[in-house]
């Protein structure tokens, strides 16, 4: 089976392009532009992720023997339109802010330059990527930023799609978590993998003992415990009895788990297992995990919110025609303007106004043109791809991005880390 990414696309993307190849304006050289009109519902700011897969994914942006085969039986579009779409390559250049970036309302996320039927067709997958993978690394963001110094682990997959698994552990460990759950985000990303035991290897064995002594036999006196089958308090005191003082964690999954962390503590110190970790889980978001901040935790497994991006799953961003050249090849602005959905028209540039102590204040857009650093503002837009050929990767990599992440959220100011419903951490100004 093929592995082009060209199908993931809209039956209208390609029924466009036949109308331009009509018309002659299928040549005609365009800028589209990635912004979101707004962010989530009392969100400070956003966080982009997915590039690194983009890039990946328009690289096998290819319409191949079986592409062709499955559009012609379905009469998508017409023969001279299969025709340009077996031939095509994008040849054009794609600008973006660096994964793990900080955006806002009319960030330009990413910017295409190309001519339109090169340009139009990637509208889907651009969008496809970069809404789902912002939304959980935004979601993810705010839950590492409630957490602090303590570690979130991913473990999502059984939640969402197999495949949205996957660009969801990335996701969210380019926004800080530690760890995921996913073998196939380890495989493909690179993403550090950990995972022990659930309530269905302690109901296999005959009681908690039985199960205990042999994860420990099999994973090492390191491993965590799940401690919440039966008897929370019986169950810590068998851990410790089989594994000794020095077992790594035991891990709670239901109930008050304030109340219990509390008391599983006073219980671990009083049997000598001062070094023991408390790892809790069941249903956290960010909210919650703030709740827990004043509790003896020493991790956070997250799932169902995060991979549904705790209430915002997709990011809300749009990919927008935003100038063209004109009859006598010189580029214009064009926007919509329709009643809640405008746009601003003309190619943008972009950088972070930051004051004196390095602390952003501004998102500064510019139209046609690039704004004019004051002396300590922050260039956003790097270029990826450079007459077809990908040339900045290594802002999408995963490392660089995670390091990225965590210098772009420390410099805005203390608004965007408050939990409660709010304005964007910074305005949007259009020059």
């Amino acid at each position: 089976m093929s592995d082009s990414t060209a199908l993931l696309t809209d039956h209208y993307e390609l029924t466009m392009v036949q109308a331009a190849l009509r018309s002659g304006a299928a040549s005609r050289r365009c800028v589209f532009e990635t912004f979101a009109r707004r962010l989530p519902d009392g969100r400070r700011y956003g966080i982009v992720a997915g590039t690194g897969r983009l890039l990946d994914a328009i690289e096998r942006f290819r319409f191949g023997d079986e592409e062709i085969a499955a559009l012609r039986a379905s009469r998508v579009v017409d023969d001279a339109t299969l025709a340009f779409l077996a031939d095509y390559r994008f040849e054009g250049d794609i600008w973006g802010y660096a994964e793990g970036d900080a955006y806002f309302p009319g960030s330009p996320v990413l910017v295409v330059e190309s001519d339109f039927a090169h340009g139009v067709v990637l509208e889907t997958l651009v969008l496809s990527i970069l809404n789902h993978d912002s939304a959980i690394a935004s979601a993810a963001s705010r839950m590492t930023g409630a957490a602090g110094t303590r570690p979130c682990i991913e473990m999502g997959s059984r939640r969402t799609h197999e495949e949205a698994a996957v660009g969801a552990a990335r996701a969210a460990y380019i926004a800080g978590f530690a760890t995921t759950s996913n073998l196939e985000a380890g495989r493909r990303w690179g993403v550090p993998t950990a995972g022990t035991a659930a309530h269905a290897f302690t109901l296999l064995h005959d009681d908690e003992r039985e199960a205990f002594a042999a994860q420990v036999e099999a994973l090492g006196v390191g491993t965590t415990l799940l401690v919440d089958t039966y008897d929370v308090e019986k169950a810590v005191e068998i851990a410790i009895e089989v594994a000794g003082p020095e077992l790594g964690a035991v891990r709670l999954d239901s109930g008050d788990l304030l109340v219990q962390a509390r008391e599983v503590r006073e219980q671990l110190d009083s049997l000598g297992a001062t070094k023991t970790r408390i790892v809790v889980t069941s249903d956290l978001d960010e909210f919650a995990i703030a709740g827990l901040a004043a509790g003896p935790v020493d991790a956070y497994g997250v799932g169902t919110q995060l991979v549904t991006g705790s209430g915002a799953p997709t990011a809300g961003m749009v990919y927008k025609l935003v100038a063209r050249a004109d009859d006598s090849g010189e580029m214009v602005g064009v926007a919509k303007a329709s009643k809640d959905k405008t746009s601003v028209g003309g190619r943008k540039f972009a950088l972070r106004r930051r004051n004196e102590r390095g602390t952003a204040e501004a998102e500064i857009i510019g139209i046609g043109e690039p704004p004019v650093d004051d002396g300590d503002d922050r260039a956003l837009l790097v270029e990826y791809v450079r007459g077809g050929k990908i040339v900045g990767a290594e802002h999408a990599s995963l490392d660089a991005a995670r390091e990225r992440h965590e210098a772009s959220v420390a410099e805005l100011p203390r608004s965007a880390h408050q939990l409660s419903r709010g304005e964007p951490a910074i305005p949007t100004t259009y020059l």
